[in-house]
């Protein structure tokens, strides 16, 4: 009776800890602005042991990955940066490039001296992830890639044609009129469009994220990283032409009902080993929808 009660116990613990929308940091993690290529990034340190990398993408900040640092924190020195322009980052005005943002993110290991890392990405993050291994590929040694596409390589060409997407080309001042002070409808067409279940992201997180792309010159810059595309995908071409395929470990993730097994295929354009992982029963928020099966995967890879 009593191993049934704790079973019970701690199923619920783990539902709860699914629904409870943004969790803080472990005890132990520090934050900081670190001075980087004309910018400043709000990064996020804890642990120690080998180091990883681990960058959000749109509609999230690096506040998205506590439940997985909680997880990584106990063997590994984990760094979460909010890209530029984004979170509590600064607000420059130019810079969105992802070729010139994985310089920002190389910077921020320089100052925290971290001269290898493992890198987890997803959404823009992946494609700042891939220019940060494409330009420093001794300094990366493995790489969790997370449901979202690199401007440029694959189908791009297609995928871009989706009414799902018509976002990558709004932007521009009178756009930003029209979401200034509707920052949360503009979100929660991505949370509920996105999503396999809209009723996974929860109150507290829509509310969270839409306050922080309330702030000044904050979806300004968002919508800088979508304008940025184009440029994206004639350089990404450039650095596959001149270093070919990436040779580290990659473990290519879709969520079941969003890339699921394409985001595999999109990678094997730019790397020569690649992994499928798929987190089951959710959509591309995969850290809002299923916290769980994406901590395991990226777990266990980073383990071996």
């Amino acid at each position: 009776m009593r191993r049934y009660i704790v079973a019970v116990v701690a199923l619920a613990a783990i539902a709860m800890r699914a629904l409870a929308g943004i969790e803080p940091f472990p005890p132990g993690f520090h934050t900081q602005m670190v001075q980087t290529n004309g910018t400043s990034l709000y990064v996020r340190v804890g642990g120690s042991g080998p180091a990883v990398v681990v960058l959000h993408g749109f509609g999230d900040t690096g506040d998205m990955w506590a439940p997985l640092a909680a997880v990584l924190v106990k063997d590994h020195t984990v760094i979460v940066p909010d890209l530029r322009g984004m979170g509590l980052s600064a607000h420059p005005d130019s810079g969105y490039t992802k070729k010139n943002q994985a310089i920002d993110i190389a910077g921020v290991m320089d100052a925290l001296k971290v001269q290898k890392a493992d890198l987890v990405t997803h959404d823009i993050g992946n494609m700042v992830g891939y220019a940060l291994a494409a330009q420093y590929p001794t300094r990366i040694t493995r790489w969790a890639v997370i449901d979202a596409p690199l401007p440029g390589i694959g189908d791009w060409d297609n995928i871009i044609r989706s009414p799902l997407l018509w976002h990558f080309n709004f932007r521009g001042p009178d756009e930003e009129r029209l979401v200034q002070g509707r920052e949360r409808i503009y979100l929660d067409r991505f949370y509920d469009e996105l999503s396999a279940d809209p009723r996974k992201i929860d109150e507290q997180t829509r509310r969270h994220y839409a306050s922080l792309y309330a702030r000044p010159h904050a979806m300004h810059d968002a919508f800088e990283q979508f304008g940025a595309f184009n440029q994206d995908a004639i350089d990404n071409k450039a650095m596959l032409a001149k270093g070919g395929k990436l040779s580290l470990p990659v473990l290519a993730i879709g969520a079941e009902k969003s890339f699921g097994p394409g985001m595999a295929d999109d990678m094997r354009f730019v790397a020569g080993n690649v992994t499928v992982g798929i987190v089951a029963d959710s959509g591309h928020w995969i850290m809002e929808e299923n916290p769980q099966a994406t901590i395991k995967l990226v777990a266990e890879f980073l383990a071996k």
